[in-house]
């Protein structure tokens, strides 16, 4: 049997503790991440979220024990790769990618890199004076020009498609023009929840709107259930009111006396009594005349 170093056991360890202590596990992403935008996202995040990178070969021996003890875990094992880590989390898998979605920051490109989504410019003005700045920007494929003694860009162009790589000139002059088409940040591979495996597709929704569809969904279901008298522990209230209003009103509508209409009937009746009563002719007095 293979000897395997002592510090890859206790590694190993720490990561099945991590996998077996939380109930929500993700794989995730962390190449590309300079170690000081790494350390302010787990610091972002600490409050909500444990982050534990280690080698793919040692995550991939915590899945395999870990599922041991919570059977599903090593369905991520498929997930482990790149610069792979653990992110371990007791909230739910739509707010656990929502807290990683939002450490996503923009920045600079260096040139080399390949193109996330397509990079383009825009026409108008641009913070630059007249002068050699103008053959700069065309040499790096940038539609410059001088209009009325400004620096303009003349249309709309895209200058790097998605997957394409940035050239060196160019990222020079995109960062002059403060556009930072790099996104830094944790990428989610996937993530486990009680035998469920949850991918980024599925993940990566717009919450607020979904949560307003559920609230419409919820006040349409409740509508359809108190016009169709369906009784359950939310439409009984609302039911039982809606069933006095109408009892109340027809008692009204035919004077039957009860302890709740007496008062209302009564005040009924003598507010028609006095409307009676003015229109009545007072002993002596004559009836007025009408103009011819």
């Amino acid at each position: 049997m293979a000897h395997v170093a002592e510090w890859k056991q206790e590694e190993t360890k720490t990561l099945v503790t991590i996998l077996t202590k939380y109930k929500i596990i993700g794989i995730i992403d962390i190449g590309g991440i300079p170690a000081p935008q790494l350390q302010m996202i787990r610091g972002n995040i600490r409050k909500k979220a444990v982050i534990r990178s280690a080698k793919n070969t040692l995550i991939l021996r915590a899945l395999e024990e870990a599922d041991h003890k919570v059977k599903g875990l090593a369905s991520l094992k498929e997930a482990v790769s790149g610069q792979a880590a653990i992110i371990a989390s007791d909230s739910n898998p739509f707010s656990l990618f929502k807290d990683i979605k939002s450490t996503r920051t923009k920045a600079p490109a260096k040139g080399g890199e390949t193109a996330q989504t397509d990079i383009e410019v825009k026409a108008g003005e641009t913070p630059f004076k007249p002068g050699p700045i103008v053959g700069e920007l065309q040499k790096a494929g940038i539609p410059a020009a001088i209009q009325e003694g400004k620096v303009v860009i003349k249309n709309d162009k895209v200058l790097v498609k998605a997957g394409e790589r940035i050239p060196r000139e160019m990222a020079k002059m995109l960062t002059r023009l403060e556009i930072f088409p790099i996104e830094l940040g944790l990428n989610v591979h996937a993530i486990y929840e009680a035998g469920n495996i949850f991918k980024p597709e599925v993940l990566d929704i717009d919450m607020e709107r979904f949560m307003g569809r559920l609230h419409q969904a919820q006040w349409n279901a409740l509508g359809l259930a108190l016009e169709t008298a369906w009784i359950s522990k939310d439409t009984i209230d609302p039911l039982l009111q809606k069933a006095y209003r109408q009892a109340f009103t027809l008692a009204m509508e035919r004077s039957i006396y009860t302890t709740e209409t007496i008062g209302p009937l009564m005040a009924k009746a003598q507010a028609s009594m006095m409307a009676l009563s003015s229109l009545a002719k007072k002993p002596g007095e004559s009836t007025p005349k009408t103009a011819a």
